[in-house]
């Protein structure tokens, strides 16, 4: 069984998440409901928890929030969907270790490397940099995101963290998904990771 976990970044745009929803198990961050049905979706903050919540396309996801969270989206609510994001899979003693600074994206990645019966895992808009001096986010300049005009997110935290899954699930394949140039970092040249060019023009992956 195959996962796709899909992030934000600017290099899915164009890709019709539809074609894939019934051959690979989604998992996917934050606003990623506004396009799709997802199984699984990933919200640290609290403003996407309440959108995703609201959401249609969220009406049978799994939704996973900080532990912060649990009380009032699970008990006071009485929502069945929210889940709590995982425990991290390792100790560590900086601050890229701390469970609060883990985002969205890497709990996805983690997430999914958890799911039973799935080995292989597919990474889509998982972006890490900009092309440019602005913030790489389909959805920057909507509701509950940044704008349009926002600096670019120092990615460290994200690569180092995802480093982190890939580290603790050596039996698990992780192909990401990224333009031709994109340059994969060397804390993510691992045995168990590899790289496709994703096809824009087919809509496909190559």
């Amino acid at each position: 069984m195959i996962a796709l976990v899909v992030g934000n970044g600017e290099s899915r745009l164009g890709v019709d998440l539809e074609k894939f929803s019934k051959d690979y198990i989604l998992v996917g961050c934050n606003a990623l409901h506004r396009e799709t049905t997802t199984e699984h979706l990933v919200c640290c903050d609290r403003r996407m928890v309440e959108e995703a919540i609201a959401s249609d396309n969220a009406s049978k996801s799994k939704i996973y929030v900080r532990p912060d969270w649990i009380n009032y989206f699970r008990n006071i609510k009485d929502d069945e969907r929210i889940h709590q994001v995982p425990e991290l899979p390792y100790k560590g003693n900086t601050k890229a270790d701390d469970p609060i600074h883990w985002g969205s994206g890497p709990y996805a990645v983690l997430v999914a490397a958890q799911l039973e019966h799935v080995q292989t895992i597919l990474l889509l808009g998982f972006d890490l940099y900009s092309n440019n001096e602005k913030v790489n986010n389909i959805y920057k300049g909507t509701k509950n995101y940044n704008d349009e005009n926002s600096h670019p997110v120092d990615p460290s935290y994200w690569i180092y963290q995802i480093s982190k899954v890939f580290q603790n699930y050596p039996d698990k394949s992780f192909i990401i998904f990224n333009d031709k140039k994109w340059q994969m970092p060397n804390q993510w040249q691992q045995k168990n990771v590899t790289f496709e060019e994703l096809a824009i023009k087919n809509l496909t992956f190559a």
